[in-house]
């Protein structure tokens, strides 16, 4: 296939991983949104507490096997772009069995902490049973998923974005009608939770098996195919992307586990309903990177550097324009929301939403540039400040929750300030020093991105002032007109042309006439 023949491939798809990433998101956020009233409603605040603390859990079971993914991905990636078929089979097969082995040698460590779960962690009286049950189904299901991740790699290597999300949400969709049908006909327990949890893992995992098979039929599992010498490259750049993930998860999943150890299970439950939305923002910022990221690599594999870094500067810009919405959305209204949402006796909460969405209009924007270290192989001192900034915040963490009388508010503010002092000063520092830019390059385009949450949240703030918003309907007519009218100005006013195309790249071709638009080369 030429190279402009495989250029054309690439912008075609992407509308289609967009699309997918939105509907992955909205489904996502969606059911997240029902979920946790839901929760609260059946098994009560401190139950519901223990669902989310298992995820931050198992972020520390996953870490081994996401780092051989992200490093998996950066060599299939450059071995399907040189149309080296043979090669990109020896990184799929040793990748599957170095995961078999690893999953192996966790499930005995896996069983021995899920029996001590209770011990380690404040659990409600009557409810330790399930709390184990609920670590082990858990435990199995990621296990599930992440011995096909070699699959669903497959598809971000090829750029099938669309796939993976298709993936994704059948695991949502699954465990969903799970728990509804258990907790219909059995009652509301956590056992019936981790069931749910396995039941979907089983089936999304068949579905990225067929897809991938459609996607990539030149891959596949062969014992011959297993090369030891691609174990070397995998462990020297796997090694540090490990140790990368290790103080990412002390950054974005330290908190929960803190809050319970140290305030007990209600608290926890309360910190987990404002962190459900943290986190389906950290969602949507997937939804751009997911579709970003596949084309810095793309572009590096192609040597076309320039483009790289152009794509990359604009890319923080618009993450930043795009997210500056929800953001200011969420701070600006925060009551309302939780109003809405969860009742208003967790209204308590909104200036705990505040202080953890703030930091993310800094800390997200920056995400885009991630892949460029990984492009270039240059993950080991990232590695090393990830981890001891990731384990300054457990302390401060630790600190400000004992110490400053706080409460957990101490612990939200040590995430914010160390997570918002990296990407502020090293993450953008180190990607323009492998690229050889000057650093403004990548921390200029984040200033729009901050005065327009700012300005967002000036409006909200003085449209509660005068208008009461209890009623859902009348919240999401204004959000509707928010909206709009953001949209609009960003596409005309906040964009220049280049950013416009990359904007245009992803929208779907019946939409394209509306806008300007040349390719990005």
């Amino acid at each position: 296939m030429s190279e402009h023949a495989a250029s054309d491939r690439f912008h075609e798809q992407l509308p289609k991983n967009l699309i997918a990433n939105v509907a992955n998101f909205l489904i996502s956020i969606i059911i997240g949104i029902f979920l946790v009233p839901y929760f609260i409603g059946t098994l009560g605040i401190a139950a519901y507490g223990l669902i989310p603390l298992t995820s931050a859990i198992m972020g520390y079971v996953a870490i081994i096997i996401q780092s051989l993914d992200t490093t998996v991905s950066r060599y299939l990636i450059i071995d399907l772009q040189n149309g080296d078929f043979p090669a990109a089979n020896r990184t799929f097969n040793t990748a599957f069995l170095c995961l078999s082995l690893i999953i192996a040698l966790m499930i005995p460590v896996v069983l021995v902490v899920s029996y001590f779960i209770p011990v380690i962690f404040n659990v409600p009286a009557g409810q330790e049973t399930g709390t184990i049950i609920l670590f082990i189904c858990a435990s199995g299901a990621f296990f599930l998923r992440s011995l096909n991740g070699t699959y669903t790699v497959q598809l971000f290597a090829c750029n099938r974005i669309d796939y993976i999300n298709l993936v994704n949400i059948v695991n949502f969709l699954v465990q969903v009608i799970l728990i509804v049908i258990f907790f219909s006909l059995k009652g509301p327990t956590l056992e019936y939770v981790g069931f749910a949890y396995i039941g979907g893992a089983l089936v999304s995992s068949a579905v990225a098996i067929v897809l991938a098979k459609k996607t990539c039929p030149y891959l596949f599992l062969s014992i011959r195919s297993f090369d030891r010498t691609r174990i070397q490259d995998l462990w020297n750049m796997g090694g540090w992307v490990f140790i990368h993930e290790i103080g990412a998860l002390l950054f974005i999943q330290i908190d929960l586990i803190v809050v319970n150890l140290v305030f007990g299970a209600v608290s926890s439950g309360e910190y987990a309903i404002p962190l459900q939305l943290v986190y389906q923002l950290r969602v949507l910022a997937v939804v751009f990177t997911g579709v970003l990221t596949p084309m810095i690599l793309t572009f590096y594999a192609r040597e076309k550097i320039g483009t790289m870094i152009r794509v990359s500067q604009s890319s923080v810009k618009l993450m930043g324009l795009i997210m500056a919405l929800p953001l200011g959305l969420i701070c600006g209204f925060a009551p309302q929301i939780l109003t809405i949402w969860v009742g208003s006796k967790y209204a308590f909460l909104a200036p705990l939403l505040v202080l953890m969405a703030v930091p993310l209009i800094v800390n997200i924007p920056i995400m885009p540039v991630f892949s460029i270290r990984i492009a270039y192989n240059r993950v080991k001192i990232p590695a090393f400040v990830s981890l001891f900034m990731g384990f300054g915040n457990f302390v401060l963490a630790l600190l400000l929750a004992l110490y400053s009388g706080w409460g957990y508010y101490g612990i939200a503010v040590a995430g914010g300030v160390m997570l918002t002092l990296t990407n502020s000063f090293f993450n953008p520092w180190y990607a323009a020093r492998i690229l050889k830019i000057p650093t403004q390059n990548l921390v200029k385009p984040i200033v729009p991105g901050i005065l327009a949450m700012a300005g967002i949240i000036g409006v909200a703030f003085i449209i509660s002032s005068v208008v009461h918003l209890t009623s859902f309907p009348l919240f999401l007519g204004v959000i509707l007109i928010f909206c709009g009218v953001y949209s609009l100005a960003l596409v005309f006013w906040g964009l220049d042309n280049f950013e416009r195309n990359l904007l245009h790249s992803y929208i779907p071709e019946s939409l394209r006439r509306f806008f300007k638009y040349s390719d990005i080369e």
